[in-house]
Formats: C-alpha cells, structure tokens, sequence
C-alpha cells in the first residue's frame, strides 16, 4: 500500500495562510511544519507500506533543503495543475491500494491510518470527512480520475461531490469518522480552548501545548 501524503512547503506566506491573521507570518510556518511531522510521523508509524511525499514546490526550493527527511521517505513533486489534477496524477503512478492525505488533520494518527487500511481491504474506497466539508483521508484500491476532476477544492462540498461519484461509479466504499482540519482562525481558537487530552483531538497533544506556548496570553 502507498501512503501519498500532498505538503505544501512550510514558509512564511504561502502555508496555512488564512491562521496568519492571528499567528502571524512565521509562527504559522513554524505550525505547518510542525504538523508537517505530525503527519509524517503518523504515517511512518503505522508501517502500511511505501511513504510517498509530494512537496509544493518541488524540491530544492526552500526551505526543503533545510528539512530532515526519514531516508525511508519517497520525496516527489506534485507538479502543475490543481489539487485534484496533482492527486490524480498521484494516485495513478502506480497501481495498487493507496491512502491520499494532506498534513492539515490534527486527528491524522497511525491508528487512524491503520484502520482505513483495514477497512479498504473490504471496501473498494474509504473517506474520511471533515467538519468543514473536505475530506482528511481518501483510501482507494485503484484510482478512478472522475474523483478529482471538477471539484470545487477548498470548499464546504468536496465531500459529498466526492461521494456521489463514489456513489455514480457504483463502488462499495465507507465514509469515516468526521475529522477536524485546522485551516483557520475558528479552527486554532477550538484547539485552544480544548484540554490537550480530551476527545477528539487526544492526537494532537504535543501540537496543542506548542500552540499554547507560541500564543501565551495573546488569545486571552
């Protein structure tokens, strides 16, 4: 199985943008390369197969360069075209199961990675939504290109035009736990105010004590 995980580079400007406003420019590349290891960890750790990751913009554009991959990691370009031409072109590679994800789920855990790989070997698709209305994980065991084309990406319907081509394409498929993505303002703010150990963002403890430490009493 190949773990496809799509990252864009964790500078200041271009990653998680929209949390700038309360972050600023470098505390929010400083928290996109933070769950940039989360989920490089995760994937790592759950032990499914291959880790590919696609870096936006390819390397050697910094701050690639400066960064330690695992020597086991696959690092590759996303290349041109949108998210769902670059997810397509991914997922199509190579044949076989795959899992495709981005790095912006606090909840994206190796337990979690093993049990879509689980449940894909008695399905022929898994996804994993989100509160916002995208999608955290997608499971496939072969790529079909209609799931990436004409998708209005970074939208509240991408989920569910996601799931009624699942549904067109007459697969068997089933649809996750809901997730929480952090993308913005509202997003850090819920992090904030939840204990680090409860349900459901019992993943991203070490994350959310980091937020807390670069935010000290600003969000008071």
């Amino acid at each position: 199985m190949r773990l496809l995980i799509f990252a864009k580079a964790p500078s200041p400007g271009l990653a998680k943008t929209r949390l700038q406003p309360i972050l600023g420019a470098e505390k929010t590349a400083a928290l996109a390369h933070l769950m940039l290891q989360h989920t490089l960890a995760a994937a790592l750790e759950a032990n499914l197969g291959e880790v590919e990751l696609l870096l936006e913009p390819a390397y050697p554009a910094p701050p690639w360069p400066q960064m330690a991959f695992p020597k086991q990691v696959r690092l590759s370009a996303q290349g041109p075209g949108n998210l769902g031409e670059r997810m397509a072109r991914a997922a199509q590679r190579a044949p076989g199961a795959m899992l495709l994800l981005g790095t912006d789920c606090l909840e994206m855990h190796s337990h979690l990675l093993q049990e879509a790989a689980q449940l894909l070997r008695q399905h022929q698709a898994v996804l994993y939504p989100t509160h916002d209305g995208g999608y955290a994980l997608l499971g496939l065991q072969q790529c079909a290109p209609n799931l990436f084309s004409d998708i209005p990406w970074s939208t509240s319907a991408v989920a569910a035009i996601t799931l009624s081509r699942l549904q067109q394409l007459q697969w068997c498929f089933h649809v996750g736990t809901t997730l929480h993505d952090l993308d913005t303002p509202e997003d850090l703010l819920q992090l904030i105010a939840s204990h680090p150990s409860s349900q459901p963002l019992y993943a991203a403890r070490s994350l959310a004590t980091s937020i807390r430490s670069w935010l000290g009493t600003a969000i008071n």
